[in-house]
């Protein structure tokens, strides 16, 4: 695996070091346009399903749930492919998981980092 997989909101300033930038979102981020957020791609299909998303509705208390509905998602037939792909750009790149997610820390940018770094 890449030396460094991080996760940051895509309101942030891109910098040179960030390697690839991947947003992990479904929907399109509010206020941003596609030529102020400097992708090398949108992987939509690794987000959480629309049903997970609105149960969690970002609540940190519902995390360790969602965590873990997220994860048995990642295994699933219409995850598997964009799982897949991510792995591999994790494997050969740095790589930063984008997310408009206010709080990162509790958002599937940080699954999906955690995961990532031990399915190495």
């Amino acid at each position: 695996m890449a030396e460094q997989i991080t996760c940051r909101r895509i309101y942030e300033d891109a910098t040179p070091q960030d390697g690839r930038r991947v947003l992990v979102d479904r929907v399109w981020p509010r206020g941003m346009r596609k030529e102020d957020a400097h992708l090398d791609e949108w992987l939509r299909d690794i987000a959480p399903s629309t049903e997970l998303r609105k149960w969690y509705a970002h609540e940190p208390s519902r995390f360790a749930e969602f965590r873990r509905r997220y994860l048995a998602e990642l295994r699933d037939a219409g995850h598997r492919e964009a799982a897949g792909h991510l792995r591999d750009l994790a494997a050969h790149d740095r790589l930063v998981l984008l997310t408009a997610t206010k709080d990162v820390d509790h958002s599937q940018a940080a699954v999906l980092a955690e995961w990532l770094t031990r399915n190495r």
